[in-house]
């Protein structure tokens, strides 16, 4: 997959493009079937797919107040997107001039001109354009004037739940990170670094890390069973997301104890990925830390129990 980071790059000779526009937060499964027909309908017509998205998000130039914490930083969506099999993503830069772009300019400018899209497949609730006034109805009267067809489809539902970032967002929040997984298609996770400062070494030999500061969305506060991938191996894991209220000074933390542990070589820049399989418990306040260690080896077995029968989710 090519990544495009301004409309001048697509090349001159893709002359006739299958595109869908959206922010595409968590690459859901709903993305993802949408995506699944944009590649489909490219490779019918001889022309190229892509998937146009925007960053910064663009509610936080617009509402920053209300802008949501991401499910998939840019990198993160990007190397899911590129798992659709895309041919090109365009990363649009969103700024306040860009927000003014009306939805005739929007249609005519950039979907028919400089993307010289053929069709273009968008989910019901899509909006574009200044104030978002743009909608599906209009993008195919859009579409009849400047040449390009328009595919809608409805909301996807599974096992009763709507497929949106938004509903994803809810069910982090709640700490239902098994039915988020189910929506996304793939656990939820989140990739960081080791925090600084906890004397790594060129051979790190204690079995939990600290994840450095992670400004984007995180379950809810809690202990979960997950599965973390650090210096190219991925090892079952038990994680506490939270404050650790037993001890003093309490700071919010994300911590991972990596359960098939052995020695690792690992610095400040190694990428750690945590991914969330299920919830354990909340986070409590112990009366000592010998109760706490007695409960952590509780969550222990519970988490070995846990992959035993799902031994797929570890690899």
């Amino acid at each position: 997959m090519r990544v495009f980071r301004h409309l001048e790059e697509i090349p001159a000779d893709w002359s006739a493009t299958t595109v869908s526009i959206g922010n595409f937060d968590g690459v859901h499964c709903g993305h993802q079937h949408v995506l699944a027909r944009v590649v489909e309908r490219a490779k019918q017509s001889g022309g190229k797919s892509i998937a146009v998205t925007f960053d910064p998000h663009p509610l936080r130039v617009l509402r920053p107040d209300r802008a949501p914490l991401l499910i998939t930083p840019l990198d993160q969506k990007l190397a899911a997107l590129q798992k659709t099999e895309i041919d090109a993503a365009l990363v649009l830069t969103f700024d306040k001039q860009f927000s003014t772009t009306s939805p005739r300019d929007f249609a005519r400018e950039i979907v028919a001109r400089k993307l010289r899209a053929k069709a273009v497949h968008e989910g019901a609730n899509f909006h574009f354009g200044h104030r978002a006034e743009g909608d599906c109805e209009k993008l195919k009267q859009f579409g009849k004037e400047f040449g390009f067809e328009v595919f809608v489809y409805p909301e996807m539902r599974l096992r009763g739940e709507s497929v949106s970032s938004s509903r994803i967002r809810q069910l982090l929040a709640a700490g239902e990170v098994g039915k988020a997984r189910h929506l996304l298609g793939r656990p939820f996770s989140i990739i960081s670094t080791p925090a600084k400062g906890r004397g790594y070494g060129s051979r790190y030999t204690v079995p939990t890390i600290n994840l450095a500061a992670y400004s984007e969305l995180v379950p809810k506060n809690g202990v979960y069973v997950t599965c973390t991938r650090v210096a190219g191996e991925t090892f079952e894991s038990v994680t506490n997301v939270g404050t650790r209220p037993t001890f003093a000074g309490e700071s919010f933390a994300i911590e991972t104890h990596l359960l098939n542990f052995h020695p690792l070589v690992v610095d400040e820049n190694t990428e750690v990925e945590i991914s969330f399989l299920k919830w354990l418990r909340p986070e409590i306040k112990w009366p000592n830390p010998e109760a706490l260690k007695e409960q952590i080896g509780k969550d222990v077995r519970k988490s070995k129990r846990f992959f035993a029968l799902n031994s797929s989710l570890a690899s």
